[in-house]
């Protein structure tokens, strides 16, 4: 199974004047800097979080056949998508037993979005094919992120931004080094994937 990233996010939600305006800094002074904090705190919260919080478009990758999930004791046929939320499947393509790259017609499958983390099973009366077994048998292709990025992930962003500002090193003598600051945690624990 392998994750590759097929269109990138384009931009920040969180724009420099914001950014600006929380640290109060009023000079231009400080930008690159200040730019570079805003793409480390969006890292390092998707990161904790495992989730993505900008729309960009990711392949997911699945060795052997398809996957399944054990629901009330039996196995089930189900894809579950490893990087919520899941906006919308584009596609799924896989190598029939003949090594050809069939893709699997959208009334062949459901798509639900609506659990923490999104996930794909045959539609109903449908046996999905047999595949060929090998490594990236069958690519799952999806759009992941938020339309509108959540209150308390920007506030988050914000004060690891802040953080960043105020400790530029490391090691800051007299106290204990995180990634995150823990009211940015705090913030964030309410969207962390435990999947």
């Amino acid at each position: 199974m392998g994750l590759s990233l097929v269109t990138a996010p384009t931009g920040e939600h969180l724009t420099l004047v914001e950014a600006r305006d929380h640290l109060k800094v009023e000079t231009s002074e400080d930008d690159g800097l200040i730019a570079g904090y805003i793409l480390a705190a969006r890292e390092a919260a998707e990161n904790y979080t495992r989730r993505k919080f900008y729309t960009q478009t990711w392949d997911f990758t699945i060795d052997g056949t398809w996957p399944t999930e054990k629901v009330n004791g039996y196995a089930r046929p189900r894809i579950i998508l490893p990087l919520p939320p899941v906006q919308s499947v584009s596609s799924i393509t896989y190598y029939d037993t003949s090594g050809v790259q069939q893709t699997l017609a959208a009334d062949q499958y459901r798509v639900s979005l609506k659990e923490y983390a999104g996930r794909i099973e045959p539609a109903y009366g449908v046996t999905w094919p047999s595949v060929r077994d090998m490594m990236e048998t069958i690519t799952v292709r999806m759009v992941v992120g938020y339309t509108a990025l959540p209150e308390a992930i920007r506030q988050a962003l914000k004060l690891t931004i802040g953080h960043y500002y105020a400790n530029r090193e490391s090691v800051v003598i007299g106290t204990i080094s995180t990634e995150l600051p823990q009211s940015a945690q705090l913030l964030l624990d309410q969207y962390r994937s435990y999947s």
